[in-house]
Formats: C-alpha cells, sequence, structure tokens
C-alpha cells in the first residue's frame, strides 16, 4: 500500500514504490516460513521468488488474528480479533466462531478499525479481493477485507483469470486467498501426500499467474500462519482436573481462551494456573488476562473491548501438543495439523517477491 502511495501507509518492509500501480498480494493459508527449505522440489514457481522477509504473526497464530492484522496493519488489540473462538462480553457465555460469524453480532463494530483497502478505495486505487465464492458475504469477510470488491471464484483458472482481469487498471491492488494447503495441512499433516500435492496445484497457479499478469505487476506471497503436526493430545477435563471452575472453553488447541463464570471473582485465576502448571509443567505457557497484555502478547496497545474477549486465563500449548475441548475432541482430536502457538514454526511466515517481466 506504501507502493501505492496510500496515504499515512510506511514501508516497513522496505518494498519500494510499485513499478506500475499494480500489486497483488495471494496469501496461501498455512504457508509457513520452514516449509520452502523442505519442499522446495514441490514448488519450483515459488521457489524461484525473492523471499524478501519473514514475517512474524501476530498472536495467536491463526487465520482470523492474522489476516485481520495483515489487513488493517494493527495488532489484535486494537482490531479485536482475539483468536478462532472467544466469548462475547455480556452474553451469557455465547462464543463466536470467528470465521463462521453470528448474526447478532455487527462486524463493523467487532472489527472498528478502517481496513487498508478502505484507505486504498478512498486514496483512488482499485482493490479486489479474489477467493472462493463462498466467503463473500460472511460476517468475518465484512470484519477484514471491508472496502474491495469481491470477485468469487471456486477453481484454479477463474482464480487466475480474475486476478488478471482487476490489475488491467492502475492503480490497483488485488488480495488473493486460496486455502487448500491449510485444509490439507489441518485432515492429513504437513507433508503428505494430500498436503504435497495441494503445495504443487498452488504452485502451478503461481506459474500461471507469472505467464499472464499484466507486465510490471508485482506478486507477493505470504501467510497467515505455519503448522505443526502434532504428537500429543490431553482432552481438558478428561481424567484431568484442568476445566474444574472453567465456565467456557474458547481459542483453539493450540491457544485457549478459558473463561471463568462471568460473576465469579477473579481470585481463582491463580488455582486455574497452578492447577495447570503442575498438571503440565513446561508443557504450557499460563497468563491471566492482565498478564498476557502486559507481556504484549496482543499488542502495545489494547482496548477495552478486546481486553473484555481474551480469556480469563490463557493457555499456550508447547512442543506439538494440542489441547482438545471434550465437547470438540472427535472433531479437533482428528485434524493431524494445527496453529495458533507461539512456536516459530506457527508463528514465522515468508514474504516472497517477483516482478512480471
Amino acid at each position: 500500500m506504501a507502493g501505492l502511495r496510500v496515504a499515512d501507509t510506511q514501508d516497513f518492509a522496505g518494498c519500494g514504490e510499485s513499478p506500475t500501480g499494480r500489486e497483488l498480494l495471494f496469501l496461501i493459508d498455512g504457508f509457513g516460513a520452514d516449509l520452502l527449505a523442505k519442499f522446495s522440489e514441490h514448488a519450483p514457481a515459488i521457489s524461484s521468488m525473492v523471499q524478501s522477509h519473514l514475517v512474524q504473526t501476530s498472536f495467536p497464530s491463526t487465520t482470523s488474528t492474522s489476516l485481520a492484522t495483515l489487513t488493517t496493519g494493527a495488532m489484535p488489540g486494537a482490531h479485536g480479533m482475539m483468536g478462532y473462538t472467544v466469548r462475547v462480553p455480556r452474553s451469557s457465555g455465547r462464543v463466536l466462531n470467528s470465521l463462521k460469524w453470528d448474526e447478532r453480532v455487527d462486524p463493523e463494530i467487532w472489527q472498528p478499525v478502517p481496513t487498508l483497502f478502505q484507505r486504498a478505495a478512498a486514496a483512488g486505487v482499485v482493490v479486489t479481493h479474489v477467493a472462493a465464492k463462498r466467503y463473500e458475504d460472511t460476517g468475518f469477510t465484512r470484519a477484514v477485507f471491508r472496502g474491495a470488491h469481491y470477485r468469487g471464484a471456486n477453481i484454479t483458472s477463474d482464480l487466475v483469470g480474475e486476478t488478471v482481469a482487476a490489475l488491467q487498471k492502475s492503480p490497483a491492488f488485488v488480495y488473493l486467498y486460496v486455502n487448500d494447503l491449510d485444509s490439507a495441512g489441518h485432515s492429513d499433516g504437513v507433508g503428505s501426500d494430500k498436503w504435497l500435492a495441494a503445495l504443487s496445484s498452488i504452485d502451478a497457479m503461481v506459474a500461471q499467474l507469472l505467464e499472464k499478469l499484466p507486465t510490471g505487476t508485482r506478486l507477493w506471497i505470504t501467510a497467515d500462519h505455519g503448522m505443526i503436526n502434532v504428537e500429543e493430545k490431553i482432552v481438558m477435563g478428561l481424567e484431568n482436573n484442568l476445566l474444574e471452575g472453567i465456565a467456557t472453553v474458547a481459542g483453539e488447541p493450540r491457544a485457549r481462551h478459558l473463561y471463568l463464570p462471568q460473576d465469579a471473582d477473579l481470585a481463582p485465576r491463580a488455582d486455574v494456573i497452578s492447577r495447570w502448571e503442575e498438571s503440565l509443567g513446561e508443557k504450557v505457557k499460563m497468563f491471566t488476562r492482565e498478564s498476557a497484555i502486559e507481556a504484549g502478547l496482543f499488542g502495545s496497545e489494547v482496548s477495552m473491548d478486546a481486553s473484555e474477549r481474551i480469556g480469563d486465563v490463557i493457555a499456550i500449548a508447547q512442543e506439538n501438543l494440542v489441547l482438545l475441548d471434550p465437547e470438540r475432541a472427535d472433531k479437533e482430536g482428528a485434524m493431524v495439523g494445527h496453529h495458533g502457538g507461539d512456536s516459530a514454526t506457527e508463528s514465522t511466515v515468508p514474504l516472497l517477491a517477483a516482478t512480471k517481466n
């Protein structure tokens, strides 16, 4: 956006001015920074691009939080997208799934920061969002991607076609998104046959883009998070006392928001943390809401709205452990690949660049 001279943006990554006013950001969901070195033979087109930077995601390393940070330029404490699921304040314990949303929650109030898409559009940039048709009218899209013209496409040729068409004018910015790699990682694991097939397919898509994009278009590739393959599973509350005193479980298996009853004294939090640390030791990092804010887990500034969404206690799984919700243990436990934690594998993503000759 700085390369397109959008007001009040800074070129932190040293991108420089856009050569022709055409910028394409391709977000590959689940494409961690460690993957190219391990699987480069399955991604020759992506491997040919220049690694501009390694990027640290915001916490938790999950799609909803990372994409909100990407598209607003603000940290979670400002934009309020605090995790995959969080308890809605003053709602009798209702949990908001940020990707599926809830019609009772206004997306523009829940995520109040103007998006870079809105700011660019106001500056005269043609901003387009290209992704699967099913995402177009979701609350999450309204919360995080508002300001862009949505062009839905479900197959590679259409995704490429919509992207190329949107870049004919200048200045133009396209955000292109696919989730095939993330989906394969969750179901079968990083490095599985299904995952490698997804990587190869996405790489072929990159090759098509590099062939068909207008001359001078800059293509950027990044991701929202990496992924680990699970090695140890703990069902919270099953043959353990981890959920004693906990009214609501949210977050995800690598980063849990744990809430006490809404009218409860907060003093029992110390007992919860003590019990967890006694049971799991260094397998988890534990925070209270206040200590997480003080540690800067969600950025240097945390709004009142954002702070109310944070768990009374936060548990971050370490190594290759997952913490399963007993009500969703079958579904969560069936997944091989996970993310959301603070490991380098989950929270370091690449920034790759190429200019179409």
